[in-house]
């Protein structure tokens, strides 16, 4: 007599077994918040072995104490990611090799120190007028049309030419140059274009940036920006006899683009369209209490979702085994930290997922952590600081012209960036 032996009962097995999750990066992520997936990964599995869309795993960390412990931890090397046999990820950004954000110590910590000789406090301050100037003329060219009730394009006419009037005038564009230099970087910053395209984006801006580095050089004073540009201040700058080489030049000049045009004007379309759609109270209060606007600036951009893959965009390859968050990542594996999902960590934020404009203590990761923390943070708060208080100060009565829901994107950006945001610029609140 053969005896069968019932299965064994997994169903408490079953109710506890990891969701599976669905190919990096998820579903679901806007410019209101990460994907749903990443609270649970922050309660559950904080740091977690992904597969991503265009093949290969990778390790990914959530948790905003994680996400801090690999920027510090020089194991997790930014320069491995470079080297043969590294692994590669189709569909996600990776900076040229050579430029600030892909190198490690000691080479990065040359650079690092050389830029920061031309993004010195007083230097960005200093821009503040100039910024504030370009911003108010831009806004008084829309006033008669606020005034005749039509809606306005704050892409088109605001977010986009102050970021690339300021990133022009930091580098020392001519003005009539502005056009072309817009179109390579939209199509170097477009993921979805077919690769030559932004291959060739990419060698227009390097020539373009090397003809400015050599007018620079050869006679500073009579370049066709001032020898008081940023491009200017870092040709010069020098630690004893070293000073920075043409490619290295070119290679700051690209990292300026992506974050002073393109992260800029994808911000200050964003805050609008937050404030606008989801706290219009606010975008009044800030109209008449200016001094409100810096604080708010740094809630925006904890709560507000720029990268589009919800990560800093730039892996890490661990060079020996780690431990992370009681995790070991083993050697030779990549490594993404999400700044989104550590932005909403709730063991560091109270009710993170609320706007809260008078938040004390925010600790926020909107620029990263580390060696690689963005260089040009200081400007970036200043341009979105001034753009918040001009627009809210003219127009405490602009609304939207549209509903939320019908705000069209650009697919297969680096960042979440509206394609157009219609508003009705009102200049009363009646």
């Amino acid at each position: 007599m053969t005896v069968h032996q019932a299965p064994a009962d997994t169903s408490s097995e079953a109710a506890h077994a990891p969701e599976p999750l669905p190919p990096f990066p998820f579903p679901g992520s806007s410019y209101r918040g990460p994907a749903p997936a990443y609270a649970r990964l922050r309660a559950e599995r904080p740091v977690v072995r992904v597969g991503t869309a265009g093949g290969g795993h990778a390790w990914l960390v959530t948790r905003h104490a994680d996400v801090r412990a690999v920027l510090e931890d020089p194991r997790f090397s930014r320069a491995a990611m470079y080297a043969p046999g590294a692994p590669r990820f189709s569909g996600l950004f990776q900076a040229p090799p050579g430029m600030i954000v892909s190198l490690d110590p000691p080479d990065h910590t040359r650079l690092r120190a050389l830029a920061s000789q031309a993004f010195s406090p007083g230097r960005i301050e200093g821009m503040r007028p100039r910024v504030r100037e370009l911003a108010g003329e831009l806004l008084r060219d829309l006033e008669p049309e606020a005034d005749r009730g039509g809606p306005v394009d704050l892409v088109a006419r605001f977010a986009a030419p102050l970021a690339m009037a300021v990133i022009c005038e930091l580098l020392g564009v001519p003005g009539e140059d502005r056009e072309r230099f817009h179109t390579w970087v939209r199509r170097f910053a477009d993921l979805s274009a077919p690769e030559e395209q932004a291959v060739e984006a990419r060698e227009s801006l390097g020539a373009y940036i090397a003809s400015l580095v050599t007018a620079r050089r050869a006679a500073p004073a009579a370049s066709p920006g001032s020898a008081d540009d940023v491009l200017s201040a870092l040709a010069a700058a020098r630690l004893g006899e070293d000073r920075l080489s043409q490619e290295e030049l070119i290679g700051l000049g690209y990292t300026l683009l992506g974050a002073g045009f393109d992260s800029s004007a994808g911000q200050i379309a964003n805050f609008a369209l937050t404030l606008l759609a989801h706290h219009p109270k606010l975008w009044r209060r800030l109209g008449e209490h200016p001094g409100e606007v810096p604080a708010a600036v740094e809630e925006l951009l904890r709560t507000v979702n720029l990268n589009a893959d919800d990560t800093s965009g730039l892996p890490r390859l661990a060079t020996e085994d780690v431990a992370v968050g009681g995790t070991v990542v083993p050697a030779g594996d990549a490594v993404f930290v999400s700044f989104a999902s550590a932005n909403r960590d709730e063991a560091v934020f109270a009710d993170p997922g609320h706007l809260d404009p008078s938040r004390a203590d925010n600790p926020h990761l909107a620029f990263g952590h580390g060696i690689h923390r963005c260089l040009g943070a200081p400007l970036a708060r200043l341009e979105l600081s001034v753009a918040l208080e001009e627009l809210t100060r003219r127009f405490p009565g602009a609304r939207l012209a549209v509903p939320a829901a019908e705000i069209p994107w650009r697919t297969g950006d680096v960042n979440h960036n509206p394609l157009t945001l219609p508003v009705e610029l009102r200049r009363s609140t009646s």
